[in-house]
This record gives C-alpha cells, structure tokens and sequence, in this order.
C-alpha cells in the first residue's frame, strides 16, 4: 500500500468521523451543525475513496476533498462549539487538509 493510499484511507475515516460526530458529541438536535458536519464527512469520505490511486495536482478528488477540511477548520466558528470541540474540529480539518495538500504534491 502507497503512502497515498494511507494519507487518502486516514482522510475517509476522517470524514466518517465527522459524519457521526453530531451524536458522538451531542449536537445532532442542531440541525445546521449537523446537516454542515454530516454533509462535508460524507464528501470527504467520498472524494478520498475516489482518490485512492491519485496525485497531482490535477487530482480533482483531492481538490473537492481539500475544500471538505477547509469546510471543516470553519464550522467550530459557524456554529460556535465549546472551547474543547473547536480545537479538536479545527485540528482534524487541518489534518485533512494536510492529508490532500501532500496528496497533490506527491510524485505519481
């Protein structure tokens, strides 16, 4: 399995996170909060599934999936989480950020 593979694995599973995350964490009653979560988690999980065997910076897949963890470094100011919830959001939207950023950067 590529380092590719890896980083685009740890981003699905990033994303699914964030898909449950709206009852793991007790919010699923706010529904902006949680249709924004669950929303921008599947398309993470998606496009990072799509882009398993992708690099480059042509990689649309990357792209969509990027624009997903940016989605998700904003959402703990949108909606205004406790203290703790916000880093720990906005820590694992720069992780996915991250995670496609050395995607697209990576030699094919």
């Amino acid at each position: 399995m590529t380092k590719n593979a890896i980083r685009n694995l740890l981003a699905a599973l990033i994303g699914l996170w964030f898909v449950g995350a709206p009852w793991i964490f007790g919010f699923s009653g706010h529904s902006g909060a949680q249709w924004s979560m669950m929303a921008a988690g599947f398309i993470e999980f998606a496009f990072s599934l799509l882009a398993l065997d992708k690099t480059g910076w042509d990689s649309w897949q990357h792209w969509i999936a990027f624009l997903a963890g940016v989605w998700f470094m904003m959402l703990p100011f949108i909606f205004s989480f406790g203290l703790g919830m916000t880093l720990f959001i906005l820590a694992l939207g720069i992780v996915t950020v991250l995670l496609n950023f050395y995607n697209m950067n990576a030699e094919s």
